[in-house]
């Protein structure tokens, strides 16, 4: 879609065997008075990054205060406190500030427009999977918050924030997901109310934000909001009510909705959505 983003600069590419001359400056046995940087530079690698770099990307800090962190021993790098200015990592390397391990990936945030036919995994050898509808998104690494089954359509966000992923997983106090649900037969309107008043299935109570019918729409179009980040609590609630589910949409996360998002694509959130959802 237009608003994919290319992912394939990756880092600073090498000076060798580019015909500019300014490139040429940097070969060896060329300035010799640049001699003395030229080793370090030349054998630098595309995975490598300056750790106050590394830390400034983390959102820990900015990268002059990071070096300060850094000389006063706050940084350690694979279990060894390291002090030295322009200390170069590997993005894989364990770097731990003031005793916790920080991801140098800026935060991204994506949502789809979930179609079926794709499992909502990370996991290899599972068929068509979401990853593959958001391929081209990022080269972050994200994952999905919640699930959607393989026959599921709607919405599903996408991020590499931990904070946003614990806010959704907290079933008393984090977001709230609205779902279309169409039944094989109408809801009945006694049922309709238990569900809204909560029960219990076994010890687990089950309680449900907001349920309605779908207005214009037949008895069997229901409106349910959950905060459980998983579609498998709405064939609960059903299966005990004796209603097998027929199609399952998610059409809001929070205040996100599938506006200007075709099914089967994704775009990034806007810095308004995102602070939005961080307030929620």
């Amino acid at each position: 879609m237009s608003r994919n983003q290319d992912s394939k600069g990756k880092g600073k590419t090498s000076g060798r065997g580019n015909a500019n001359s300014k490139t040429k400056s940097f070969a060896r046995g060329n300035a010799p008075f640049k001699k003395k940087g030229n080793p370090k530079k030349a054998s630098t690698t595309s995975d490598e990054i300056r750790l106050n770099k590394y830390i400034a990307n983390s959102g820990i800090c900015s990268r002059r205060e990071a070096d300060e962190n850094i000389v006063i021993g706050l940084v350690t790098v694979n279990g060894k406190v390291v002090t030295e200015m322009g200390y170069k990592v590997k993005l894989n390397d364990e770097v731990k500030f003031d005793g916790r391990r920080i991801n140098p990936e800026p935060k991204v945030y994506v949502l789809l427009n979930k179609p079926k036919g794709f499992a909502t995994t990370t996991a290899e050898g599972k068929g068509r999977t979401v990853m593959d509808l958001i391929a081209n998104a990022t080269n972050a690494n994200v994952k999905p918050i919640g699930r959607l089954g393989r026959n599921s359509l709607g919405l599903l966000l996408f991020t590499n924030d931990d904070k946003i992923v614990q806010k959704f997983t907290n079933s008393k106090t984090g977001v709230a997901r609205l779902f279309h649900v169409e039944l094989d037969k109408n809801l009945k309107f006694e049922d309709l109310k238990k569900i809204q008043e909560g029960f219990k299935v076994g010890e687990d109570l089950i309680t449900v934000e907001e349920i309605s019918y779908i207005e214009g729409e037949s008895k069997n179009q229901v409106g349910i909001k959950i905060k459980n980040t998983g579609n498998t609590i709405l064939r609960t609630i059903f299966d005990t009510f004796k209603y097998d589910i027929v199609k399952i949409d998610c059409v809001a996360i929070g205040h996100l909705t599938k506006k200007d998002i075709p099914r089967g694509h994704w775009k990034h959130l806007t810095e308004q959505e995102l602070n939005t959802l961080k307030m929620l």
